[in-house]
């Protein structure tokens, strides 16, 4: 079995530098001490390297597509589906009276790292029909909950979320499905949904579709949106089914998660489609948005989890493939001599730890942010504020950074591989693929930037950032005790400066009313604040395992330790630094991207 996953790297994080484990002294997440959580996370490594990870290759070649009016997928979606309801995998986050385990979020999120890296288009199924059953517990009726969750669990009935519209992609103000209210209390539904991801196949006996709806009358914009459950088929009282007027009209075809079906549905063809209310109507929009930050985490975790996949494939094949010979000092390089294997090579190496420094940085920014959920949910009462403004604010990071540069580290795994990482004998050119759904997935990356710079910044009057700022500097002072990590603490410090300068820069324009301007470059302002943000928990894992090999309390090799120390050297000396050319971009007075007024120039 090939290795695509170190579970050490997701103990040390999850127990070591964020002390999960602790979480156990809130009542609701009594029973997950660190022994419960290992037994969960070497259960579930065992449980992907049996079931999912054996047909990722398959999946890919044999992926989902449209026929005779259905859906076809994977058997394994079937197998999967199942094993995850029995053994309480989906919504695992959920309270006890609803069926779920009241997991943390932080441990849920590790154990989803550990299965998407054996295979990124499977938990995708679970992963929509757990937030679709939370988005019903949350906001829903009795009835709704009843009716709709235990099935839904149970992996029996699949879950979606249904926003993309043929003419409305990320404006939905735009969409145009509507509901009108039947006598019964139902709604007629007539629309079309686009891009459902695991909208449909044979594996599930029903699926409930959590859709945003205009009801008849309703305000324009984002204002008169409503959430409304569609099941696919109505449930009669002696448990059979009639067919509720919802048609899979295509699965999309795309260039990777092949195994993951995307479908475009149809509601109320023949006028005979209903729907129920979710709530209160015209909230839809502010309703979804749970399910939305869930989704974007999860995205974050897909792409982090592909990349670090993608990384050990990597290494494996450094370490066994012989090319070329080291150059000794002097220059000198002896032709006799056995050729080395090619992870001797410094560029190799630097590729290599760029992989490491990005996949193992993002797991770590996607565990901290669901960490804060948990405080911000169930922590004490007078900090729940600050975790959520903390979430808030990270949300849009975590789901970009390893979206894009996962992507970049993908590409360099391929460039080690030379011509076979273009080949299908290996599986980097399926990884490449399969991440570059994820910087499209819940938001593109324009969107995420946008999201960040004019909504999360300036919230509460920048309470998140100030919040932000307190824990980099918290990380920074506990760094400085050590000296040799000193060095790397004030360049952290220096960063933070520049990305403080360039926003107040930025927010310039804001209070002059020239908002275009300020957001134009969010984009640029995303990469920047990346950065500083995996540059922050990057220093907090190397001040974690520095401490471990200084007071000699460590669980694992002092290799082990040390590599960590290591690969944050990597980030300061080659990643950080790229925020400067960002600087510089983002307090140009140049303004290159906004269409003048009766003047658009740049692309005669």
């Amino acid at each position: 079995m090939a290795q695509y996953i170190n579970i050490d790297n997701v103990k040390f994080t999850l127990f070591e530098m964020l002390k999960a484990q602790e979480l156990a002294h809130i009542e609701r997440y009594a029973e997950y001490d660190q022994d419960n959580c290992n037994i969960l996370i070497d259960s579930m490594k065992d449980y992907a390297d049996k079931v999912m990870y054996p047909v990722f290759k398959e999946m890919d070649e044999q992926g989902a597509y449209f026929k005779d009016g259905k859906v076809v997928v994977h058997p394994v979606v079937g197998e999967f589906m199942k094993g995850m309801g029995e053994i309480g995998g989906i919504g695992s986050y959920l309270d006890y009276d609803d069926g779920g385990m009241q997991m943390p979020h932080s441990v849920f999120t590790a154990l989803s790292h550990v299965i998407e890296c054996a295979n990124n288009s499977l938990p995708g199924y679970t992963g929509l029909t757990g937030g679709a059953a939370n988005l019903i517990v949350t906001f829903g009726s009795d009835e709704l909950k009843q009716k709709y969750v235990p099935k839904m669990i149970a992996g029996e009935w699949g879950g979606t979320m249904c926003l993309t519209e043929p003419q409305a992609g990320s404006s939905l103000s735009d969409i145009t499905t509507s509901g009108k209210l039947n006598e019964d209390g139902s709604y007629s539904i007539t629309g079309q949904k686009i891009f459902i991801s695991g909208g449909d196949h044979d594996y599930c006996e029903n699926f409930v579709h959590l859709a945003l709806v205009r009801i008849e009358g309703a305000p324009a914009g984002t204002k008169g949106i409503s959430l409304f459950v569609i099941p696919k088929f109505l449930t009669n009282e002696d448990g059979s089914f009639t067919e509720n007027d919802v048609l899979t009209a295509g699965d999309f075809q795309k260039m990777g998660q092949k195994g993951y079906c995307t479908t475009h549905l149809v509601f109320g063809e023949n006028q005979q489609c209903k729907g129920w209310l979710v709530g209160e109507q015209n909230k839809g929009l502010k309703y979804m948005f749970q399910m939305m930050n869930g989704a974007r985490i999860d995205v974050g975790m897909t792409a982090a989890s592909t990349a670090t996949a993608a990384y050990y494939a990597s290494l494996q094949y450094a370490e066994e493939r012989p090319q070329g010979r080291r150059i000794l000092k002097g220059g000198v390089k002896n032709v006799d001599a056995e050729q080395a294997t090619i992870i001797n090579h410094p560029d190799v190496r630097r590729m290599l730890l760029m992989q490491k420094s990005v996949t193992e940085g993002s797991v770590a920014l996607l565990l901290q942010a669901s960490y804060y959920q948990d405080l911000s949910e169930y922590g004490p009462e007078e900090d729940r504020e600050r975790y959520h403004d903390l979430l808030e604010l990270l949300t849009p990071i975590a789901k970009t950074y390893p979206s894009e540069m996962g992507r970049v580290s993908i590409s360099n795994g391929l460039q080690i591989l030379g011509g076979y990482g273009f080949c299908t004998d290996f599986p980097l050119e399926q990884y490449y693929r399969d991440i570059r759904i994820m910087s499209l997935y819940e938001g593109t990356t324009g969107i995420q930037s946008l999201d960040l710079l004019g909504r999360k910044i300036v919230m509460k009057d920048g309470k998140a950032m100030k919040y932000l700022t307190k824990e980099i500097i918290e990380t920074i002072k506990s760094a400085s005790n050590y000296d040799d990590l000193k060095t790397y603490a004030d360049q952290l410090k220096t960063a933070s400066k520049s990305l403080e300068s360039t926003l107040m820069h930025l927010l310039g324009f804001a209070m002059q009313g020239d908002h275009e301007r300020y957001i134009a470059d969010a984009t640029i302002f995303m990469e920047m604040m990346s950065s500083v943000v995996l540059a922050w928990q990057w220093l907090k894992m190397a001040t974690t395992a520095k401490t471990a090999i200084v007071t000699s309390q460590m669980t694992y090799s002092e290799e082990f330790y040390s590599s960590k120390i290591h690969t944050m050297k990597y980030f300061f000396k080659y990643e950080l630094p790229k925020i400067e050319g960002h600087r510089v971009t983002l307090t140009s007075p140049d303004s290159l991207t906004i269409v003048e007024e009766k003047k658009n120039i740049a692309f005669a």
